[in-house]
């Protein structure tokens, strides 16, 4: 297994609202200058930030799973279906976006960030299903709690989170000096965005043992075999990343990205 690294300048970047909102996207749409354009049923990915507050008015979408995910502020979200709520820090909105719906948001802060993940199931079957909307507090998530880490599943075993693609989302802190190990199961590739620090993954199949990245950086790791990654954050530093584990490749055609 090879681990890749992405700096901020090889990711994609966009904004809303005359820049109140601004993106940086590790997966983005064409154009965007994402260099990493899908990673199976992982379609879209974007870290958004709104220094004050941002709007991004009523637009439709079909089929797509769509999460947004809050690290801090608020998400406000409106759709076609009635729905009007907001989620705080470590919450999550859910849009399964099915036969068709539109939605608006608007992101306040101070300093809000969150991430907007879409995920593409069977897009001629997902389009067959009613649209829904599902919201989740920080609290209805499993938190595991080990030796200098917190791992909180997001998408995956025991969360109350379930969408059609296969697909694991945690969001995990590594204490200064502290490491964690995870493995990567055969045929599934784990992308992974550093979000506060730095620092290290250690691997003894790859061509160098160990590979350092930054804040902001985006690692992919594909694993043809089931491979153990272990994480090392510095002395002194907190390190926060989000991780994310998709089959490499699906058994259903995916829609066309360039």
């Amino acid at each position: 297994m090879q681990i890749m690294v992405y700096t901020p300048s090889m990711q994609g970047s966009g904004s809303f609202n005359g820049g109140k909102i601004t993106e940086q996207k590790p997966i983005g749409f064409s154009g965007e200058g994402s260099v990493v354009k899908r990673i199976g049923p992982l379609f879209y990915w974007a870290w958004a930030f709104s220094p004050e507050e941002g709007h991004i008015g009523s637009h439709p979408h079909k089929a797509f799973e769509i999460m947004t995910y809050v690290v801090q502020g608020q998400a406000e979200h409106g759709d076609s279906l009635g729905t009007r709520s907001v989620v705080g820090p470590g919450g999550a909105q859910v849009m399964q976006t099915g036969s068709g719906v539109s939605h608006q948001e608007h992101f306040i802060g101070p300093d809000m960030e969150a991430f907007q993940i879409w995920f593409e199931p069977e897009l001629e079957a997902a389009l067959l299903r009613q649209p829904t909307y599902r919201q989740y507090e920080h609290e209805d998530f499993p938190v595991r709690e080990g030796d200098g880490f917190r791992f909180k599943t997001v998408i995956g075993a025991d969360s109350p989170i379930e969408i059609v693609a296969d697909a694991k989302v945690w969001d995990l802190e590594v204490d200064p000096g502290g490491s964690f190990t995870y493995t990567v199961p055969a045929g599934r590739t784990l992308a992974a965005l550093a979000i506060r620090g730095g620092g290290t993954w250690e691997h003894a199949g790859s061509p160098q043992p160990l590979t350092a990245f930054r804040h902001r950086d985006f690692m992919v790791m594909r694993a043809d075999s089931a491979s153990e990654v272990k994480l090392h954050a510095p002395e002194g530093e907190t390190l926060r990343i989000l991780g994310i584990e998709v089959p490499s490749s699906v058994d259903y055609p995916l829609y066309p990205k360039r």
